[in-house]
């Protein structure tokens, strides 16, 4: 009988263990869980600032570091791998001027999807564009890097195809960027292409119809003047898009990118400035200018560094403009067609600037 009370005992003080450990071990898993989607959110954040700060590195960097490195492997034993590319740039050369070699599994990598989230960026249709016709898309403003129109236009983050169904985009950058090796190959890739007069000749005369070449109409000039709360295009006098347009029949289409200028601040040197001396020399004789600006560090937004600050990026699409075919437009033709982009623009920027956090009493400037 006392063995049998010891016995039961027993049972009884390791069942009341057994459960104390199970709520253990059940509040240890919950506590576990919870820290897990803790982390997780934070880990998600920092892909963002990653895939973000890739791209931006990318950009800057990667043409000129691949060079220095090529010319290294050049001077080593294993000369004949900088041979082989060297060689493949040459016979490639001309790719970029006929819209180069994008690639689908590049544009749907999920890395754009973090980097359109990092913002968030979104792409607005206000109208459907005809896959029979052929089209100039103006991008407005500039910004530091454009990064609203690489994101929409350049990956499938956005779903571009998805939202103009049969429209090939292809964005326009400074045809430099393609002599620098790897990097051209990158940007091809996205389809980016050189903005000059034979390439967009070539798409607009020789590549089917359904194609929509996105120019950055204000450039580096636009560029110089971009910073937090400004809303200013460079565009009255910027007429070669739209005789471009004439000469092939392409439809021009406005765009407005909200929020493209407060990713980045920048320091604006004054009209006169040795400064601003500088950056008109860069961009006259090489086509871009240099921008001494910052953004966000990579572990804490109350650091500089060159990550963008994550502001709302929303681009709106216009409705398109029909341009007629013109062999040969007269300057009276461009100045018509110019003035009724310019309206339409405006029209655009007002018509939505109350929807994504403007004032009813803004305007927007057209230099």
């Amino acid at each position: 009988l006392k063995d049998r009370i010891v016995t039961n005992s027993s049972v009884l003080w390791a069942f009341h263990r057994a459960e104390g450990t199970g709520s253990s071990i059940l509040s240890a898993l919950q506590d576990l869980f919870s820290v897990t989607w803790l982390n997780r959110s934070k880990v998600e954040k920092q892909l963002q600032v990653i895939s973000v700060l890739q791209w931006v590195l990318s950009f800057l960097v990667l043409g000129v570091a691949c060079s220095a490195i090529l010319m290294y492997i050049f001077c080593t034993d294993c000369w004949l791998i900088a041979v082989l590319y060297f060689t493949w740039l040459v016979f490639d050369w001309n790719t970029p001027k006929k819209g180069g070699r994008r690639s689908q599994w590049v544009r749907n990598w999920a890395v754009w999807r973090y980097f359109r989230d990092y913002f968030p960026i979104q792409l607005v249709k206000t109208h459907n564009l005809l896959t029979t016709r052929n089209y100039i898309f103006g991008y407005h403003p500039h910004g530091i890097m454009g990064l609203g129109a690489f994101c929409n236009f350049s990956t499938e983050a956005t779903e571009v195809s998805k939202k103009f169904p049969g429209i090939r985009p292809y964005l326009a950058t400074l045809a430099g960027n393609f002599r620098l090796p790897v990097l051209r190959e990158y940007l091809m890739s996205g389809g980016i292409c050189p903005v000059n007069r034979d390439t967009i000749d070539y798409l607009l005369s020789k590549n089917g119809s359904g194609n929509a070449i996105i120019i950055v109409v204000g450039g580096a000039a636009e560029s110089l003047s971009s910073m937090p709360g400004k809303n200013a295009v460079t565009l009255r006098n910027r007429k070669g898009f739209v005789k471009l347009a004439l000469r092939h029949g392409a439809d021009l289409v406005p765009m407005y990118s909200f929020g493209e200028n407060e990713v980045y601040k920048q320091v604006i040197f004054e009209e006169g400035s040795w400064g601003r001396w500088v950056q008109k020399k860069f961009q006259k004789y090489i086509g871009f200018a240099p921008c001494i600006f910052h953004g966000r560090g990579l572990f804490s937004s109350d650091t500089w560094g060159l990550v963008p600050y994550s502001k709302p990026i929303t681009t709106v699409v216009g409705e398109p403009i029909t341009i007629p075919k013109l062999e040969h437009p007269t300057q009276q033709d461009i100045d018509l067609y110019h003035t009724m982009y310019m309206e339409a623009l405006v029209k655009l920027f007002d018509k939505h600037k109350t929807k994504f956090g403007l004032l009813e009493t803004e305007v927007l400037e057209v230099n």
